[in-house]
């Protein structure tokens, strides 16, 4: 799917990790998933929204027909394409089935119109996460590479994905994010890193394609100028809504303010494309032991975002429509997430809006002119 025309169009990110994994199994209880996390959230203060609850109950996202019901939903409200996350070290996969069974199977997400996001980092091997000094990422979840596996990447996503008819290209390229885009610069050094993303792209074109549309999501300010220059074509984030060292409890509305107001900077000093990405919310509680550990700084206990309400989301997206309309060529906005039920960001039907998110979607595509 080519992104040659001068409409709005939306991408919201899908998490893959609603089914049964090996690289999991092996470390939680049998019929284990993120689900008994989100299900039995408990309450961390008076009126907390927990637990969040999908209209619909739990699902496996590695069968064809939950893809086949996310896909009618998407297409309802306006939501143009899905960025389903794909986590890759040197080989090795995790959570692979919810696209590769689930949306690109038989019955499930058809012609429907998807990219990739690398989630260059490894699932969690505990959960919920317990309280302890240290590194706040496990070293062991830190993905390496270097400019020949990245090839080896981008290889096998060009025959697997990228191929498809349906994968969301930029001008013919297809469009392929890096989630710690930050990590990927520093762990590589500004040398490999360029030699890296140039030899992506250069086999690319020995494919036939006109290149790849490297995305940067979450650029850190202190290296947000140095993106350009290692070959990424624009840059974004994954959930810009919280302040990470803010109070506990933070007001979504002001939060909308706050980061709407961020976008036009984040162009000017990285000199590349920025495409907004708005959230409807975010509480990661649900990943957070709660019984005798208290509320440290970090995450996934702090911060919580309250009085998130589907209005105010809708004035959100209509900004980063606006927004991208005004500055950016293609118009894309994205969304985080389509579902990460454990983050609390979510626009699938949950049991105290309904689809109150997806309307907000509709509506501000249908308003904003």
């Amino acid at each position: 799917m080519n992104d040659s025309d001068n409409h709005i169009k939306i991408g919201a990110y899908v998490y893959p990790g609603w089914h049964a994994c090996s690289e999991r199994d092996s470390k939680f209880p049998a019929g284990w998933s993120e689900w008994d996390l989100v299900l039995n959230a408990p309450k961390r203060f008076p009126d907390h929204n927990q637990p969040r609850l999908p209209v619909n109950g739990p699902y496996d996202d590695s069968v064809p027909s939950t893809a086949n019901k996310q896909v009618g939903l998407a297409r309802k409200y306006g939501v143009d394409f899905f960025v389903h996350s794909c986590f890759w070290s040197r080989g090795k996969r995790v959570f692979e089935a919810a696209l590769d069974d689930g949306f690109l199977g038989a019955d499930g997400g058809g012609d429907f119109p998807f990219s990739l996001m690398w989630a260059n980092r490894m699932p969690r091997g505990v959960l919920p996460v317990k309280h302890k000094s240290g590194h706040n990422i496990a070293p062991g979840r830190l993905v390496y590479t270097d400019p020949n596996d990245f090839v080896e990447l981008i290889k096998f996503l060009e025959e697997r994905y990228f191929s498809r008819p349906n994968y969301f290209r930029i001008n013919g390229m297809p469009l392929f994010s890096i989630f710690d885009s930050t990590f990927f610069l520093r762990q590589l050094g500004d040398g490999l890193a360029s030699l890296a993303i140039h030899k992506a792209k250069d086999y690319l074109r020995r494919k036939g394609y006109p290149g790849l549309h490297l995305m940067a999501i979450n650029p850190a300010p202190a290296k947000i100028d140095e993106f350009k220059k290692a070959g990424f074509d624009s840059i974004s984030h994954y959930v810009w809504l919280p302040d990470w060292k803010g109070e506990y409890q933070q007001d979504y509305g002001k939060l909308v303010n706050k980061r709407s107001s961020e976008w036009k900077g984040f162009a000017d000093k990285s000199q590349l494309t920025y495409f907004p990405s708005v959230s409807p919310g975010w509480d990661a509680t649900p990943r957070a032991a709660a019984k005798g550990y208290h509320r440290p700084e970090q995450y996934p206990w702090w911060p919580v975002v309250v009085n998130e309400d589907p209005e105010l989301f809708y004035d959100f997206l209509g900004r980063a429509i606006r927004y991208t309309k005004e500055f950016n060529n293609p118009q894309l906005s994205f969304i985080a997430s389509w579902n990460e039920w454990s983050e609390g960001h979510y626009l699938e039907p949950d049991k105290r809006f309904g689809n109150a998110w997806l309307e907000a979607v509709r509506k501000a595509k249908q308003d904003v002119v």
